[in-house]
């Protein structure tokens, strides 16, 4: 009869997702925001509250965000990543200053002390990986110049879990410096040697996880990722950031037919962990506390735009990228929730919880739209301004200004050396070994 109710719940979830993801297709946007709505309306508190089957859709969510990172990995080599990590790294420092300096200000300024502030700093500052990742490949955008420098900034974020979460752990246990340092010398060796063997071996690893039979290739590179996420995982690295570089050490036939035959499990298991965010979060415990995190969202999504633009900037990417880049990272999810959940646990603050669950709700339903029309929205406003200056008679753009979306010039300049950048690529299927814009990937 267990059986019975499993099948039905997950059979009904699954059938909804289905007829929200046409709703969305058909209305050109991405269907993440309908799934986290349904999630609510099937969580505790909900219309239609799920009970035989949270066991499973909860371990379906972190297989989805395993394979959300593990496919976004098999987009790059690991010499692409160490090339953008050097580059990127200042990236990663103005991340850092603009996004989780404001959480640690609203925690003492709500007078939740020192220990809350860290836990705030935490969720305001991680993007979540697997919305951004979802929503760049719901938008096209995978083979986009700019998508290199948004990857290196969460994978930036991703490698600071390695030093954060242990951190974090030791002072909300309280532990002495000797057990905290233990703890993190574990978990940065973990990660170094991780990729270090993808740098190395990563040709060799290839050729053992190729096949000719999809069958067979598939049950290794999912059975790899899940071995290498679950070691991760349990030596105090994200799974994540084990998923991750599973993908880039995979290049060539290998990375080809593994993104061809993960890309329906992807998506199934992405959805579950989407549903699952909203299953997690009471809706009743979200209104008291709605206004403060609202108001944090909104001043963090606008540094998190700033940091994007900055970043594709530095990088040399034209205007609109720059944009485009920005607003693909105002997404949080999982790890906010994680750090949110170590807190709750420890017994920090009674309402840390329901805001932290608040502030990534509100964020991870806006993402999304933010990610598909910051760059349009900015257009529009430098249009809009361009009018008006010219029935005041000024010129546009004004002088010492480069050209915009306004009138007075394309919309598109900022590439490197001063040349037009080109934007878009084929299809994000393609391999490792296929150009992007003329370049390797």
């Amino acid at each position: 009869m267990h059986t019975a109710s499993v099948f039905i719940e997950l059979g009904s979830v699954i059938l909804v997702l289905g007829l929200l993801g046409r709703i969305a297709g058909r209305y050109g946007f991405s269907p993440i925001p309908l799934y986290l709505l349904g999630g609510l309306a099937f969580g505790r508190g909900g219309l239609l509250p799920l009970s035989a089957s949270e066991e499973f859709v909860a371990t379906g969510a972190e297989i989805g965000v395993v394979l959300l990172l593990l496919m976004l990995g098999l987009e790059y080599t690991a010499a692409d990543l160490v090339t953008n990590l050097k580059a990127q790294y200042p990236a990663g420092a103005v991340d850092f200053l603009l996004n989780a300096l404001p959480g640690a200000a609203a925690a003492l300024l709500l007078g939740w002390g020192p220990v809350a502030a860290v836990v705030l700093a935490g969720v305001t500052w991680i993007s979540s990986s697997g919305v951004i990742a979802k929503v760049l490949g719901d938008l096209g955008r995978l083979g986009n110049r700019e998508t290199p420098v948004i990857l290196s900034i969460l994978v930036l974020e991703d490698l600071a879990m390695a030093v954060y979460l242990p951190i974090l752990t030791a002072v909300l246990a309280g532990a002495g410096l000797l057990a905290g340092s233990v703890t993190l010398a574990i978990a940065l060796a973990t990660a170094g040697a991780v990729l270090f063997v993808a740098l190395r071996y990563g040709r060799v690893i290839s050729r053992f996880v190729s096949h000719d039979d999809p069958e067979k290739l598939l049950l290794v590179v999912l059975g790899l990722t899940l071995l290498v996420a679950g070691i991760a995982q349990q030596l105090q690295v994200s799974a994540a950031v084990g998923a991750f570089l599973v993908g880039i050490a995979l290049s060539g036939e290998a990375a080809e037919g593994a993104h061809t035959l993960l890309s329906p499990l992807r998506d199934l298991f992405a959805a579950v962990f989407f549903v699952f965010f909203g299953l997690s979060t009471d809706p009743t415990s979200i209104p008291p506390v709605l206004l403060p995190a609202l108001l944090l969202a909104a001043v963090t999504a606008f540094t998190k735009i700033g940091t994007g633009y900055w970043a594709a900037r530095r990088a040399g990417i034209a205007t609109r990228g720059r944009w485009r880049a920005g607003g693909a990272l105002v997404s949080r999810g999982e790890f906010s929730i994680v750090i949110a959940g170590l807190a709750v646990t420890a017994g920090i603050e009674p309402e840390l919880g329901p805001f932290a669950t608040a502030y990534v709700l509100i964020l991870v339903v806006t993402g999304p739209l933010a990610a598909r029309w910051t760059q349009p929205a900015v257009e529009r406003l430098g249009a809009l301004r361009g009018r008006r200056r010219e029935r005041d008679g000024a010129p546009w753009p004004p002088a010492g200004e480069p050209p915009t979306a306004g009138p007075g010039g394309p919309a598109d300049r900022g590439g490197p050396d001063g040349l037009p950048a080109v934007e878009t690529v084929p299809a994000a299927g393609a391999g490792h070994d296929e150009p992007v814009n003329g370049l390797p990937r």
